[in-house]
C-alpha cells in the first residue's frame, strides 16, 4: 500500500513511519504539509495518491490549548475535515488518532468505545471535533498517556526530574493506561492492513495513577521508587489550566471483542524504553 502519514515528525508519527517501512510510505511532517491549509492538503494528497492516510498530526499541548483555542481547533478538528475531503477525492481511507480526553473522567469503570463523550478541556473538545469529521468507513484510534523514544513525554520528564531532585511529587487521583508509541504503532498497522473501520481504543494494559507510573519509571531505571510522593490534583501548585479526566482508563473493548490481540502490560515497553533512553 501507499501510506501517507501526517504528523510524521512526532513521537507517534516517527514510530508509524518505521512500522510501515515495508510499504510505500510518504512521511509528511509540518514542514512538508501544513494540515490546516485545505488547498495544500488537497493538492498534496491528489499528487501523492495514497491508499491510506494515517493522521497523527495534532496540537497536544493540553494546557496551551486553553489559551490558543483557535490553533487547537484548526489542527485538531478542521485539519481532519481537510484530510477527509482530500481522502474522498483521492479514494483513500483514513485512520485518525484521537485521545482519552474526549471523556470527562467521571465514570468509575473503564471507558468503552460506545460510552458517551463529554470533554471538559479545549484539547478534548477539539479532538472530539476531529473525530466527528470522519465517516463510518474510516478508522478512529483513541489512545492515552503516550510515551516513546522520540519527542518530549512523561517518561523522559520523570527521569530528568529524578536526576535533578531528591524527591518527586505526582498526582495520585488521576488514573489511566500508559501507552508506548511503538506498541501503539504496531496495533495501528494491523488495523490499517486489515482495513478495520470504526472506533478503537488502543493502549497498553495496566491501569495506574501518575504517582504509581512515576514509581514504575524509577524502578525501571534502578532507582528508589520511595522518592515519589503522592499529591492530589487539587493541591497541585500551580494549578494546571486544563482540567484532566480523573479516570482516563480506556477499555480496549473493540479489539478484545473482535478477537484482536491487545498491547502488552505497560511494564514491558516501559522497561524497554527506559533502557534505551539511559543508553543514549
Amino acid at each position: 500500500m501507499r501510506i501517507l502519514i501526517t504528523g510524521a515528525g512526532g513521537q507517534v508519527g516517527r514510530e508509524l513511519v518505521d512500522v510501515f517501512s515495508d510499504h510505500d510510505v510518504i512521511a509528511a511532517g509540518h514542514s512538508e504539509l501544513d494540515v490546516t491549509d485545505r488547498d495544500a492538503v488537497v493538492g498534496f494528497v491528489a499528487s501523492k495518491q495514497p491508499d491510506v492516510i494515517v493522521n497523527s498530526a495534532a496540537f497536544t499541548a493540553v494546557d496551551l490549548c486553553e489559551s490558543e483555542i483557535d490553533k487547537a481547533w484548526a489542527i485538531n478538528a478542521l485539519a481532519v475535515r481537510h484530510i477527509a475531503d482530500a481522502a474522498r477525492f483521492a479514494g483513500a481511507w483514513v485512520c485518525h488518532l484521537s485521545t482519552d480526553y474526549v471523556f470527562d473522567g467521571t465514570k468509575t469503570a473503564p471507558y468503552t468505545e460506545w460510552d458517551d463523550t463529554n470533554p471538559t478541556s479545549v484539547y478534548g473538545r477539539s479532538k472530539l471535533g476531529g473525530e466527528r469529521e470522519l465517516g463510518t468507513s474510516d478508522t478512529i484510534v483513541r489512545t492515552s498517556w503516550v510515551s516513546g523514544f522520540h519527542g518530549a513525554n512523561m517518561v523522559k520528564t520523570i527521569l530528568r526530574l529524578a536526576n535533578e531532585h531528591d524527591s518527586l511529587s505526582f498526582v495520585s487521583d488521576q488514573r489511566g493506561h500508559p501507552t508506548f508509541a511503538d506498541d501503539l504503532a504496531r496495533v495501528v498497522r494491523r488495523l490499517v492492513v486489515e482495513r478495520r473501520a470504526g472506533l478503537f481504543h488502543v493502549t497498553n494494559q495496566g491501569a495506574v495513577s501518575w504517582y504509581e507510573f512515576a514509581q514504575a519509571v524509577l524502578e525501571a531505571a534502578g532507582l528508589d521508587a520511595a522518592r515519589v510522593n503522592p499529591v492530589s490534583t487539587a493541591d497541585l501548585k500551580p494549578a494546571r489550566p486544563a482540567p484532566r479526566p480523573a479516570n482516563s482508563v480506556l477499555d480496549n473493548a473493540a479489539l478484545r471483542l473482535g478477537g484482536l490481540p491487545l498491547a502488552s502490560d505497560f511494564h514491558e515497553p516501559l522497561g524497554r524504553l527506559v533502557k534505551r533512553i539511559l543508553a543514549t
